[in-house]
């Protein structure tokens, strides 16, 4: 938890970072909070790159916001870990503590049950996860508290469908794997988690059935997508990307300035201005 005392510094740091919506929307939490001193930017970072820059943070930082590749990657460079990001081993955020440690967490997680507990979401019989990559697996650690029956994966490879077989048994989610080529099929689950690249869900858009239930397509650009227009069109619940990006930014923020509540609703306007200006 950091103290506003003094100009402070944090930063959104990944491969590739030009896209990240994470400076408008921490930019217009600190505007709403007061926080004139406080500055946050983006910082193209690989994995090579990462032990130098954390080693360089000075006594200003307040924490860091990690996006792909470096989520696992950061993970030996910090003194600890919460729980919930070493459930997934994936940690998005990094603090300073004040005694100058730093602690890691992952609010994607939580930041997923927020986003659905708002479209009011709270507890689904079964769900279906299209994809398995890191995102995937954050989404297993969400469905783990709010889904009381099995989770059905669509993969695209063997190896694939092992993995995420593993993170359920770790996590305590009945997982069962079916390939991609069936895909349609999950589309029929009363909560349907998209964590695929841009494009990915496109071929599915015409197979949405009459009366979906509920859409979370983790993409927020381009948006909507095929999948999520062709979901609203049938009157479908849709949960956005931008919407588990302010869930999450919000908890970060919440972690880095220790203030709470973080104003959720301007940062949503900021994020909802910049994509529109895009």
């Amino acid at each position: 938890m950091a103290s506003d005392d003094g100009p402070r510094r944090a930063a959104v740091l990944g491969s590739p970072i030009a896209h990240s919506l994470s400076p408008v929307l921490h930019r217009a939490a600190y505007a709403e909070l007061g926080l004139t001193g406080w500055t946050y930017d983006r910082f193209e970072v690989d994995e090579a790159a990462l032990p130098g820059f954390v080693r360089g943070l000075g006594a200003e930082w307040a924490g860091l916001s990690l996006t792909m590749p470096l989520k696992r990657a950061v993970i030996p460079l910090l003194d600890s870990v919460s729980e919930t990001a070493s459930s997934v081993e994936a940690v998005n955020t990094v603090v300073r503590t004040e005694d100058g440690r730093l602690a890691g967490d992952n609010t994607d997680i939580p930041g997923m049950i927020a986003a659905l507990r708002e479209r009011g979401v709270e507890k689904t019989g079964s769900a279906a996860v299209l994809g398995a990559g890191a995102t995937a697996s954050s989404a297993l650690a969400a469905l783990s508290g709010i889904c009381t029956g099995p989770v059905t994966a669509y993969v695209r490879s063997r190896e694939r469908g092992q993995e995420m077989r593993g993170w359920g048994e770790r996590l305590g989610v009945d997982v069962r794997i079916a390939d991609w080529a069936e895909a349609e099929q999950a589309l029929r689950a009363p909560l349907v988690v998209a964590t695929t690249p841009a494009g990915a869900t496109d071929a599915l858009a015409a197979a949405v059935p009459e009366r979906p239930g509920t859409l979370f397509d983790v993409l927020y650009e381009p948006w909507p997508t095929r999948l999520a227009a062709s979901w609203t069109a049938r009157s479908g619940a849709v949960v956005g990307g931008l919407d588990l990006l302010v869930h999450q930014a919000v908890l970060q923020v919440e972690q880095m300035t220790g203030r709470a509540p973080a104003p959720l609703a301007a940062m949503r306007r900021a994020g909802e201005a910049a994509l529109a200006a895009r």
